[in-house]
């Protein structure tokens, strides 16, 4: 049971990068932080400036909206071919084509082998297809590319827990937190996995 509670935060996390930025916007709080500012033009000063104001953030809903606003700055992959190859994959995956919807990630990250979110649309779609290992290795790549990248830690707690390693569980979650501290499921994942590992060296 804990472990599809995992899963669900999981994919929650990492699903949501998938909705339309129309939607995405609807979401954020009007006391999100505005990236179109001019003192931050480029694509790596407004994800920035986002995560700044992401880890001081202490309102759920509040943080919630500038999570939303970065989940829209990854969704831009810079090349309308690469853009146009994720909404496939969305559509693909709405239709349960999994096989179609790898074939067009795959294509994705070959073109744009420096995008978070073709890696983690993969690693999301691994871990719905039960394929753990190569879920995980998706989600080394989307770390290397993106530490900070909190859909990537959860998926990596997720597993982590499933395959018996809640140390490294532990460590996943506590790196989400620093990261995103006010989000409340992971905040509840981080306290309980720390009781239950307290217990046990007791």
């Amino acid at each position: 049971m804990r472990f599809f509670m995992l899963a669900a935060l999981y994919l929650s996390l990492a699903l949501v990068a998938s909705a339309p930025a129309d939607a995405l916007a609807q979401q954020a709080d009007k006391a999100s932080v505005d990236p179109s500012s001019t003192a931050f033009a480029t694509q790596a000063q407004r994800l920035d400036k986002l995560f700044d104001a992401l880890k001081r953030e202490a309102n759920p809903d509040a943080a919630k909206g500038i999570a939303n606003q970065i989940r829209r700055e990854w969704q831009d992959s810079g090349s309308a071919t690469v853009n146009l190859l994720m909404q496939w994959t969305d559509k693909a995956v709405d239709e349960d084509k999994n096989a179609a919807a790898l074939d067009y990630l795959d294509e994705a990250i070959r073109l744009r082998p420096d995008y978070v979110e073709g890696w983690n649309r993969r690693a999301t779609l691994h871990f719905k297809m039960g394929n753990y290992r190569k879920s995980m290795s998706d989600l080394n790549q989307v770390l290397k590319i993106e530490p900070r990248h909190f859909g990537a830690l959860a998926g990596m707690a997720a597993i982590m827990a499933q395959t018996g390693r809640d140390e490294l569980s532990l460590k996943a979650w506590e790196k989400f937190l620093d990261v995103y501290p006010a989000e409340r499921d992971a905040q509840k994942e981080f306290g309980d996995l720390s009781e239950k590992l307290t217990g046990q060296r007791t």
